[in-house]
């Protein structure tokens, strides 16, 4: 599945907020959980489904108040505003210390490190328990949102070089060619990845 199977499982369209993905994902697991459908295996495997879907796209879609943060005032200033405190009425020497003193708000360079880190933790996740379409659905959102980045244009490829050689295995032989070019495409420049991406298509060529 592509990320966009993954809104859709939740009724959502691809590119749906967090709060909405949250809200999806409340309302229907309520609707399929299996104590309230304990003889329904549809329903049991449509809330597997959704709860699957819903731990991916919170690896990848970023809470609108971390990003609102990016722009606005820190909490601090906006407390201030409502409320009177102390130190307006402290001299203009005391505010600058306190302003030199209060914490920035994230860059969006800072959260998107910490959306890659997460995510590349998640897709080793998924990588060691061989859920692989779902580790690329992971990368691939990833490489969308951090198309210039080199380290995540590499995991990305590796993904697609492990399916490639599962897909060997599993004599799928198209698709398993498929996924290695994708990977050579990827990361055309990692000549490691190149001569363990040629190895495979030998092996394919030797066995099929």
């Amino acid at each position: 599945m592509d990320l966009g199977d993954y809104y859709r499982i939740l009724g959502l369209r691809s590119g749906a907020s967090f709060a909405d993905i949250k809200a999806s994902y409340r309302r229907l697991a309520q609707q399929y959980h299996p104590d309230i459908n304990p003889d329904d295996h549809k329903a049991k495997d449509k809330f597997i489904a959704l709860t699957e879907a819903y731990k991916l796209l919170l690896t990848v879609v970023i809470p609108e108040d971390t990003v609102g943060t990016q722009s606005s005032q820190s909490p601090v200033a906006a407390r201030q505003e409502t409320k009177a405190t102390p130190q307006e009425k402290a001299p203009a020497a005391s505010v600058k210390t306190q302003q030199a003193t209060t914490p920035k708000p994230p860059s969006v360079t800072a959260i998107e490190q910490r959306l890659k880190w997460k995510t590349y933790e998640q897709l080793q996740r998924f990588l060691k328990e061989k859920r692989y379409p779902q580790a690329i659905a992971l990368v691939e959102a990833l490489a969308d949102r951090l198309p210039d980045d080199a380290e995540v244009r590499q995991w990305q490829a590796i993904a697609y070089q492990v399916w490639g050689r599962v897909l060997i295995d599993q004599h799928q032989v198209l698709k398993a060619r498929i996924y290695l070019k994708k990977a050579l495409k990827t990361d055309p420049n990692n000549k490691a990845l190149f001569n363990e991406v040629q190895r495979d298509f030998q092996r394919l060529d030797q066995i099929f």
